[in-house]
């Protein structure tokens, strides 16, 4: 299908928002192509990450030269930081077949009164048409079973009754209503329940396979009661994003990506272990795959009542080790860690948030709140890379460009694909979008103000006092406030707006409880009530209120200069609107939790300095060998997999040129850190204040 004139005049990119905008593009076709080409990713001061808090000087260092230089492991809802402990399966974790046999043996056991009770409801024909139905179901009989359609009745109330009675009491059969015999009357069509809730249809190759038998879509159809329905795993992975790694395991079980749950995301170019939750699934499967799954491992296995949701942890426990390290001595080092371990950082919004494509994702959110329909869907177009995008300008054609376009690409695909259907329907179109990765953009947008009033807060009253007109969360018990907050969000979908895109993105308190935050007053100074570690800023939304300082300003006046009103929608789609979403608010400084802190020298920089998961269950099982061949192997113990697909290759090659010069024998300095952070906050900006560098990743190349 080819696009008409009109589409594709709309990959034009449009002029940026006014007051952050580094790029300078034409709305020629040809220039913007070039421009596209030499754009730089997105900086620091872009995004409003302009202050830090101690004075002292930073220092070189190489933020994740190896992807084991940056270890994450998630801290639960609990309290407990999430490990991978052990690969095995315990005997007792597994659903027997013997249970299976027996839920499904007692099964028949329990209809005789069922069917007794509903003939009370209807009559003695009709029972005894369910009962050779349930008889022919509980047999297990291959042979097509046809439905069975009961007498005509024009009483509703009856048959609302009947319709309930066979959903509480037979599970595994679903009714309709069909017309009866005459304009007055219904009848009631039973039929065993065939899966037909998934709209596969009558033709579908999966129905053929399983031979229209009952199932459960996401999991077993025998599932005892005593057992929990979700499987939970600790999750482990190498240089790999959480989608990636579950979307594989996925496809090797042969169900959903939704099937899984989890409560955040983790950097891919990381070594992270989490929790995920699968429904009604064996551990033996999972387990089974370790010997097939290359960077990556599951193990910990445990049922569970709940399946895992977004925001349902604590925070992360990072292990970050900066390489190449030069300073001017190693007390400045020694200064700068101990000032961080003290007094913190700044709880900026990291580059992270913000995307790493040539178009920041704030950009596109002020195109989405502006109502710029036709703005946001060519910013994402042109993320695609180069050869389909040059294929779509020249020929227009959909199916081609992408069949071009890579799999990860998933708002670029939504995009073509609904405009596919609905040309010149740019609304839909971004609708199509997953929404968890088209709210992204809005909140990014949010980030993007937030940021820059934290600057400015910082900028006119410093880091080291509470002022007049500060926005504080008040001193209140922290069982009541989490119970507060947890009540809140089940009360409240739409408060979790801020919450649902990443680990990252969730906002300290919940927005409109006037008990959690308040402004700063006089009498609140003279009684030194609060501290810096207090002061929060809000998200934008229409149940937050902002400082009575002059740092209230900065929101308005940046979003009046990008055209966006943050008190009225100027268009009426909500999901699309600040005045739709309730805000939050966003502690201004952080301290990381039990940080720790050494200074290494190495020579070989493809030596791993830091332990992860997987080497130290590596070292407990191989007692085999020398203590130099034990350190060897389980310190890349998945370095030689039985089987590797060229995207592993690239990437492992791609990181082997990140490390430098591994046959340099001069001696360098690394500092290793150990420290907790609550799940909205970002690593990367505790590494800057150490540094006063940037932490973009091409900044960073740059040092190798």
């Amino acid at each position: 299908m080819k696009l008409n004139r009109t589409v594709l005049s709309c990959l034009r990119l449009p002029s940026l928002l006014k007051p952050y905008s580094s790029f300078h593009w034409t709305t020629t076709m040809a220039t913007t192509d070039k421009t596209i080409e030499g754009m730089k990713t997105v900086d620091e001061a872009d995004v409003g990450i302009s202050c830090f808090i101690s004075q002292l000087p930073g220092f070189r260092g190489i933020l994740k030269q190896r992807y084991a230089d940056f270890i994450v492991n998630e801290v639960d809802i609990n309290g407990n930081v999430v490990h991978l402990t052990s690969l095995d399966l315990p005997p007792e974790m597994d659903v027997k077949e013997e249970d299976k046999t027996k839920s499904s043996d007692n099964v028949p056991q329990n209809y005789t009164s069922a069917i007794e009770s509903f003939k009370s409801i209807s009559n003695a024909t009709d029972a005894e048409r369910l009962e050779t139905l349930i008889n022919q179901v509980t047999s297990g009989t291959d042979d097509e079973i046809s439905p069975v359609v009961l007498d005509p009745s024009s009483d509703k109330s009856k048959r609302t009754a009947i319709h309930n009675f066979v959903k509480e009491n037979f599970k595994f059969l679903v009714t309709d209503t069909v017309d009866g015999p005459d304009s007055t009357s219904k009848c009631i069509r039973v039929r065993v329940n065939s899966g037909a809730h998934n709209n596969r249809g009558n033709r579908s190759k999966k129905r053929k396979e399983r031979g229209d038998k009952p199932f459960d879509s996401r999991g077993s159809e025998h599932w005892p009661e005593h057992v929990g329905k979700f499987l939970r795993f600790h999750l482990y992975k190498e240089n790999k994003d959480t989608q990636e790694a579950l979307g594989l395991i996925g496809k090797m079980l042969g169900v959903q990506p939704k099937s899984f749950g989890f409560s955040g995301t983790k950097d891919k170019r990381s070594v992270s272990t989490q929790c995920v939750t699968v429904f009604k699934q064996q551990a033996s499967k999972l387990a089974a795959l370790n010997k097939r799954l290359f960077g990556i491992k599951v193990g910990d296995f445990c049922h569970v009542k709940e399946g895992l949701l977004l925001g349902q942890l604590m925070g992360n426990r990072f292990t970050i080790t900066l390489r190449g390290v030069v300073a001017d001595s190693e007390e400045t080092i020694k200064k700068s860690a101990e000032s961080l371990g003290k007094d913190g950082f700044i709880n900026y919004f990291g580059l992270q948030r913000f995307g790493s494509g040539s178009v920041p994702t704030h950009h596109v959110g002020a195109a989405l709140l502006k109502g710029e329909w036709k703005d946001a869907e060519r910013i994402n177009a042109w993320h695609v890379v180069n050869d389909a995008r040059e294929y779509y300008k020249e020929t227009g054609d959909i199916d081609g460009t992408l069949r071009q376009l890579p799999r990860y690409l998933v708002a670029e695909r939504a995009i073509l694909q609904c405009l596919k259907k609905c040309p010149g329907n740019y609304l839909q179109a971004l609708k199509g979008i997953p929404r968890t990765l088209r709210m992204m953009y809005v909140h990014s947008y949010q980030s993007y103000l937030w940021n820059n009033a934290a600057s400015l807060r910082v900028k006119k009253y410093g880091t080291s006092q509470v002022v007049l007109g500060d926005l504080v969360s008040t001193k209140i018990d922290a069982t009541k406030k989490m119970a507060d907050t947890s009540e809140h969000k089940e009360n409240n979908e739409d408060a979790l707006d801020c919450d649902q895109v990443d680990d990252t993105a969730i906002v300290d308190l919940p927005a409109e409880r006037s008990d959690l935050v308040k402004v700063v007053s006089v009498e609140d100074l003279e009684a030194g009530t609060y501290s810096t570690s207090d002061i929060v800023l809000p998200l934008p939304g229409s149940r937050v209120i902002y400082p009575s300082n002059d740092i209230a300003e900065i929101y308005h006046d940046l979003a009046k200069k990008d055209g966006i009103s943050l008190t009225d929608s100027i268009h009426g789609v909500k999901e699309f609107s600040i005045t739709s979403m309730t805000g939050g608010y966003r502690r201004v400084f952080q301290k990381p939790i039990d940080f720790e802190w050494e200074l290494l020298t190495y020579t070989d920089s493809n030596k791993p300095l830091a332990e992860t998961d997987l080497d130290r269950i590596t070292m407990t099982v191989d007692k085999v060998g020398s203590a130099e061949e034990v350190e060897d192997e389980s310190m890349n113990p998945i370095s030689n997999p039985p089987e590797t697909d060229l995207n592993d290759q690239t990437e492992r090659k791609d990181d082997e040129k990140d490390t430098g010069n591994p046959n340099s024998e001069q001696t360098q300095m690394a500092l290793k850190m150990a420290l907790t952070l609550p799940s909205s906050c970002y690593a990367t900006m505790a590494i800057r204040e150490l540094l006063k560098t940037s932490t973009s990743v091409a900044y960073h190349k740059t040092l190798n």
